[in-house]
């Protein structure tokens, strides 16, 4: 268990809710947060950022925010660079690796122009960026390029699949990823202050690691142990910490990954503000590292420290 003073944190707000469609999901870990701050004695408050976020912060005479907003407004770079404007440190990433990280296109070009692997795709921004995304072959994963929690999602076995696809997520984003589907196990892996954290390996009955699964199926199964040999986990973990430094990433999140029948890994996307719940797969793997719930929390409000101090 790491030390910490209460009293070095000051007046903390724990922003959470905000206007993206992960709005729910982020008050769930908003209010986890909030409560751990609490059982440490920080002089923590809940702050829902939907309205005047700005104004709320500076009449409240805060000293730092613990940032628990997932999508965009809070996951983006939005709200960072809204807080260095007023100079307030934050927890996790900074602006541009918030920005990229948020920007899965972007994200993946980067990683492609570093060299490391990730399943080749296509930006769809109007009807006739159709073929050249049909032209990568069928399967497709159709994502919103700037969306979590799996929304806006769809695997497309057809040219027609796609088009419907592609007019779903562009309800959530103009900017819409045609991806590469890949036939494997997905893992993930979780950075905190520079360390690895074991890695989880997910299973679900459902086509994919949908929202449905990540938050209401029953069906969903979390494997940590991961059940690969230490060597390949190891490896796995330095490509994900790589990603993740490569998108300039700081902090604490998490990096998915898939691991393709050839036992190949691909890189899929980064997470900078992931789930806080006791049931998300951050707590579960600094759980199996015997770090709990609420000393995880302590560590993350640490890096608001480390940003500063950076």
């Amino acid at each position: 268990m790491s030390h910490f003073q209460p009293a070095e944190f000051g007046k903390v707000a724990v922003l959470m809710g905000g206007c993206s469609a992960e709005r729910e999901v982020s008050l769930r870990s908003g209010d986890a947060v909030f409560q751990a701050l609490l059982r440490q004695a920080i002089d923590a408050h809940a702050v829902d950022s939907a309205e005047n976020l700005l104004e709320q912060l500076s009449e409240g005479g805060f000293d730092r925010a613990f940032i628990v907003l997932h999508g965009r407004g809070g996951e983006d770079g939005t709200v960072q660079g809204a807080l260095e404007s007023i100079g307030l440190p934050y927890t996790g990433s900074g602006v541009l690796g918030s920005a990229l990280g948020m920007d899965k296109y972007r994200t993946k070009a980067l990683w492609s122009g570093l060299g490391l692997p990730t399943p080749e795709s296509r930006l769809i921004e109007r009807e006739s960026d159709l073929e050249a995304s049909a032209a990568l072959g069928f399967p497709l994963m159709i994502k919103p390029a700037r969306e979590g929690s799996s929304i806006g999602m769809a695997r497309v076995g057809s040219r027609d699949e796609l088009e419907q696809a592609w007019q779903m997520a562009a309800e959530y984003d103009p900017m819409v990823l045609a991806e590469r589907w890949i036939s494997g196990q997905e893992y993930t892996a979780s950075l905190l202050r520079g360390k690895s954290l074991p890695l989880i390996r997910l299973e679900t009955p459902r086509t994919f690691y949908d929202y449905e699964a990540k938050y209401s199926a029953d069906s969903t199964r979390y494997h940590c142990p991961c059940g690969l040999p230490a060597a390949e986990e190891q490896r796995l973990q330095q490509l994900a910490a790589k990603a993740f430094d490569a998108v300039g990433a700081s902090g604490w999140g998490r990096v998915d990954l898939m691991l393709d029948e050839a036992g190949e890994p691909w890189l899929i996307e980064v997470n900078t503000v992931p789930g806080m719940t006791d049931h998300s797969l951050v707590p579960m793997a600094a759980k199996a590292a015997g770090i709990g719930f609420d000393e995880l929390v302590m560590q993350i409000l640490r890096t608001s420290l480390e940003l500063a101090e950076g």
